[in-house]
């Protein structure tokens, strides 16, 4: 078993020297600040592939989260609703963290008030 592993790493350097793995580190020329602009320029395209994504992506769920805020913040007794679970129902009660929901005659559910999805139109 060792005499195999000895072959293979013999072998490996063999390869590496004759492609010439271990002058790589040797090619640059020393300008450095050549380089400057020419890794600015590399920054470019992934800025703007930022700017896209934030216009894209980012801010209009941040303009959906923040509507969804001031829905929640805007609940009122009578309100139909949709809960994050699936539940219709309306509100009966409106408290600081929570809200009553009255799923069905005579059941009354307290469900938080960030699990409420949406208002949903008159029955």
């Amino acid at each position: 078993m060792k005499s195999l592993k000895k072959i293979f790493w013999k072998n490996m350097k063999g390869i590496g020297k004759s492609i010439g793995l271990y002058g790589i580190a040797w090619a640059s020329n020393g300008d450095i600040g050549i380089g400057g602009a020419g890794m600015m320029s590399a920054f470019i395209p992934l800025i703007l592939i930022f700017v896209i994504f934030y216009f894209l992506l980012i801010h209009p769920e941040r303009k959906k989260q923040k509507a969804h805020q001031e829905m929640i913040k805007n609940l009122k007794k009578g309100d139909n609703v949709v809960t994050a679970g699936g539940l219709y129902g309306t509100i009966t009660k409106v408290k600081k963290d929570y809200v009553e929901v009255e799923v069905a005659p005579k059941t009354i559910l307290k469900i938080q008030r960030s699990s409420i999805s949406y208002l949903r139109g008159e029955k």
